[in-house]
């Protein structure tokens, strides 16, 4: 019920004339620049995980074939 009140509400409004001040735009782009670089990032991270995951085998592999060992942990 309270939706419907509100959107009758915002349907049957009068335009507001407002000032909106050239600081709401600067931390609106911020915001959305923050969103997208962590959009990106997190895509980047899913999709260099295999291939970090086959460089280690291929390097671990090479260490094997070498006969080197890790040494001990102290």
């Amino acid at each position: 019920m309270r939706l419907l009140f509100a959107l009758i509400l915002i349907a049957f409004s009068g335009s507001a004339f407002a000032y909106i001040g050239p600081g709401a735009g600067v931390s609106f782009l911020g915001s959305i620049w923050a969103v997208l670089i962590g959009i990106v990032l997190a895509v980047a991270a899913v999709l260099i995980w295999p291939i970090r995951y086959v460089i280690r085998r291929m390097r671990n592999s090479a260490n094997k074939a070498k006969g080197a060992t890790t040494p001990p942990a102290e």
